[in-house]
């Protein structure tokens, strides 16, 4: 058996990042094979995955930047389990060195970044080799990018949530960071509204319907309640009306008249279709003025929308894409 040196399980940490007593045991079984040893630590590393690999890595490194030509933007998410390992100099590092990769690669997605080339073997490969050295469940959380005539991207403080934002023509640097900004702070689903999906505005829709009809319902069981004078806020719930009946606000003749004006009001109306359709459309266009990011008003100016604020730079600027991408999303 070859001798294990101090300087060279140094060495072999200074390479891997793995403890000194690890790297010690993966040159003795290697017989002083540093290549060999590197392999032991991975297969070590693939141990660790597999035992943490229902753990939750809900902390991390969220990161976007732009290309030299400023046409595209790419974010990635390097997840750990904690927020210590989130913020170790090593950690980021290696989080920054797979942005740029990708960006280098124009990866097409997180399965097409993981497969890159690192070190002596591929992004993924790293990762297992970094959970088995850190000993935290290690993944690759996001991996996205955007493209236009122009890009931006904000890091919002802390790096735990990035926006990357295309347009259609280049643009004056406030304003792309002031719409990217936006993003990140209001948090939009899509750039207008033909970028919902269908299935999302059905599912508003019948909520809309829904709650529209439960509205009217109740409008009518407080002129019911008022009628035998009642007050609703004492009646508006099963638990309210025990207690407040405890309470002497109300009597026991009163809570129990309340609860069968309740029930055959809620049996006996009907909402008017027209009128049902008409409400919903109303709370869909509010709907979109919420979540879609053209109609949403303008953060620091709310007199305006967005596509109000980008017309005032150029009549003919608008969003073409964006990502916001953040820990917990």
């Amino acid at each position: 058996m070859a001798e294990i040196k101090a300087s060279d399980v140094k060495k072999l940490r200074d390479l891997t990042g793995a403890g000194m007593m690890d790297c010690k045991k993966a040159l003795a079984e290697s017989n002083g094979d540093f290549d060999a040893a590197i392999d032991i630590l991975r297969k070590k590393g693939q141990k660790v995955a597999s035992k943490r690999a229902d753990r939750e890595a809900k902390e991390g490194y969220v990161l976007g930047k732009v290309s030299a030509d400023k046409k595209k933007a790419y974010v990635v998410s390097l997840n750990c389990e904690t927020d210590f390992v989130a913020k170790n100099a090593d950690f980021i590092k290696f989080t920054e060195d797979i942005l740029e990769a990708a960006m280098n690669a124009d990866a097409a997605d997180a399965e097409a970044v993981k497969a890159l080339p690192y070190g002596k073997g591929t992004i993924n490969d790293e990762i297992i080799n970094q959970t088995g050295v850190i000993g935290e469940k290690i993944e690759l959380g996001y991996y996205g990018k955007v493209s236009g005539e122009e890009v931006f991207c904000y890091n919002h403080m802390g790096n735990r949530l990035t926006a990357i934002v295309a347009f259609n023509k280049a643009l004056d640097n406030t304003v792309a960071k002031n719409v990217a900004m936006q993003i990140a702070a209001m948090a939009p689903i899509a750039v207008d509204k033909d970028g919902i999906s269908e299935e999302t505005i059905n599912k508003e829709l019948e909520v809309a319907k829904e709650k529209t009809v439960q509205e009217q319902i109740q409008k009518k069981i407080e002129a019911a309640l008022k009628k035998e004078g009642i007050n609703p806020a004492h009646v508006d719930s099963d638990d309210h009306i025990a207690s407040n009946i405890t309470k002497g606000w109300i009597t026991e003749e009163q809570g129990k008249l309340a609860k069968e004006i309740k029930e055959k009001v809620a049996a006996e109306t009907v909402v008017p279709a027209q009128m049902i359709e008409n409400i919903a459309k109303g709370r869909i266009n509010k709907f979109y003025e919420e979540v879609t990011l053209l109609n949403q008003k303008f953060e620091q100016d709310n007199k305006i929308t967005i596509r109000e604020y980008l017309k005032q730079s150029d009549k003919d600027l608008t969003v073409k894409e964006f990502i916001r991408y953040g820990l917990g999303n």
